[in-house]
């Protein structure tokens, strides 16, 4: 586990959009990702009869749909003690699997860093 103080102000930026996300929209997540060209993508839950996402399976989305060739990192805020499967999965997908994914508590605070492999 990584102590958020160890983070720098790019992973610190997508942490706290991710977390805006969430307070903002008042889904159980919120997700950001940053792309080889340090654009960020901000996503939160999407909960649709039709549809279901994770936060971070749709940031991911969103940074395809807007041309990403590969991905820098991801967070994802959550109440959730772990990145799920299926979350590295999207994550990998685009980003390999050497990618960081930054999980961190609703309050922010950083509880772990995984790869996406």
């Amino acid at each position: 586990m990584t102590e958020s103080t160890d983070l720098g102000p790019e992973d610190r930026k997508i942490i706290t959009l991710a977390r805006s996300a969430r307070a903002r929209n008042g889904v159980p997540e919120g997700a950001a990702v940053r792309d080889e060209t340090g654009r960020t993508y901000v996503a939160g839950t999407v909960s649709l009869d039709s549809l279901k996402l994770s936060a971070l399976q749709t940031a991911v989305a969103m940074a395809v749909a807007s041309g990403a060739q590969s991905l820098e990192a991801a967070a994802v805020v959550s109440e959730a003690e772990a990145a799920s499967d299926e979350d590295r999965a999207a994550v990998r997908d685009l980003g390999g699997a050497g990618t960081p994914v930054l999980l961190a508590g609703p309050d922010g605070a950083l509880r772990a860093t995984v790869t996406a492999g």
